[in-house]
């Protein structure tokens, strides 16, 4: 082999060997070099169950929704966020179990979807719409001063991290997020998936400073505020049973002037669409 160097070099270093794959009847903890380690690498350790009986018990509820056990993964990475606080390898065995899956199966759909967290989430997770209609009127000026004012000018907040220790009071995630589907109101801010609309950096830096503070305010439309798990549980399809607090949980105004103003227009003006017509499906060439 080649003699190795205290600081990577560049140009070529080949080896002066090179070696086959192991075969299926190659015995791995013979050939490596420290035994004790291969041995350690080929033992069959199931992963540990950090999840209580009430856990499992909603996990059943989840798939008793579906005809296909498969069909609830989705809600089950939430519910693991829900617990966690993001969806640890714990997490992803223990949808695996539940849904007859492969662990690959279940990390490829929650490394898929921007909403599953690979990272312990902060009792906040504030996302900031830097797509390019938000951008312009200002995402990119907002995202940057909360990177500061979270962080510090020599070390500004990056994309996921979190001010303060994860899960713990005041704690909070910044992540820049693609369209949020709100681009009449933009820039728009998201605090755990609740809208803040037409905001400013001035306003965002209030508004986490509010948050860390251990206030929650007032959306600009939607639901009253929750924690970061606490709306995992409500995607993961649990609800408070008081009917009061569910009221409270998942009613407010979700619509703006802004959003209604084309349908007020052709409304004002008599405008109306086009009625719908049967056309007949082209025929298709028989093979």
């Amino acid at each position: 082999m080649t003699n190795p160097t205290a600081v990577p070099e560049p140009g070529p270093r080949d080896a002066t060997k090179t070696y086959a794959a192991a075969g299926a009847d190659t015995d791995v903890a013979a050939i490596a070099p420290d035994p004790s380690l291969a041995e350690d690498l080929l033992a069959d350790t199931p992963a540990v169950d950090v999840f209580d009986a009430d856990t499992h018990r909603e996990a059943k509820e989840i798939i008793a929704r579906y005809p296909m056990s498969r069909s609830a993964l989705l809600p089950m990475l939430h519910l693991v966020q829900s617990v966690q606080g993001y969806v640890s390898q714990e997490g992803i065995a223990f949808c695996a179990r539940h849904l007859d899956l492969t662990d690959t199966e279940v990390s490829a759909v929650a490394t898929f979807y921007t909403m599953y967290k690979r990272r312990p989430c902060g009792e906040h997770l504030v996302s900031v719409c830097t797509n390019t209609l938000c951008a312009a009127l200002g995402g990119d000026d907002i995202y940057q001063k909360l990177q500061t004012h979270l962080g510090s000018e020599e070390k500004p907040l990056g994309h996921e991290e979190t001010a303060g220790t994860p899960g713990e009071a005041g704690s909070v995630t910044l992540e820049h997020a693609e369209c949020l589907a709100a681009c009449d109101l933009g820039p728009v801010i998201q605090v755990n998936y609740e809208y803040f609309d037409n905001q400013t950096p001035e306003q965002a830096v209030a508004l986490v400073d509010a948050l860390q503070a251990g206030k929650k305010p007032a959306p600009t439309r939607g639901a009253a505020l929750t924690d970061f798990k606490g709306a995992e549980r409500q995607l993961a399809g649990f609800w408070p049973e008081d009917e009061a607090a569910y009221r409270s949980a998942v009613d407010g105004p979700s619509q703006a002037v802004e959003t209604l103003r084309g349908a007020q227009l052709a409304a004002d003006r008599g405008w109306t669409a086009p009625g719908a017509q049967d056309v007949p499906l082209p025929e298709v060439e028989k093979k």
